[in-house]
């Protein structure tokens, strides 16, 4: 599974990848910082965005991508890598489900 990180501290941002590694996701993170992130997003399979350190405009440019595109997304206020492992776990459980 391939999922994109919005938002996010950028002095975690090797954890996120390394968190998402061992859920066995393959994870593509961008702080807000950048310019144009829904044409660096690519195919991915989960948007999840960080609410409290991303920008009203960061976040609705990638809203406007995934609605676009029928990509589930999962928005959290907090921050945290094990806020990232809790929703990449809960994202995986429903996918086995499914």
């Amino acid at each position: 599974m391939c999922a994109t990180l919005i938002g996010g501290m950028d002095r975690l941002k090797r954890d996120y990848i390394d968190t998402a590694k061992k859920n066995g996701v393959n994870l593509k993170v961008f702080t807000g910082k950048e310019n144009k992130i829904s044409g660096q997003m690519g195919a991915t399979d989960l948007v999840i965005v960080f609410t409290n350190k991303v920008s009203h405009s960061a976040r609705k440019e990638v809203m406007q991508y995934a609605r676009s595109r029928s990509i589930p997304v999962t928005m959290l206020h907090s921050c945290g890598i094990s806020t990232l492992r809790q929703c990449l776990s809960s994202h995986s459980k429903e996918t086995e489900t499914n």
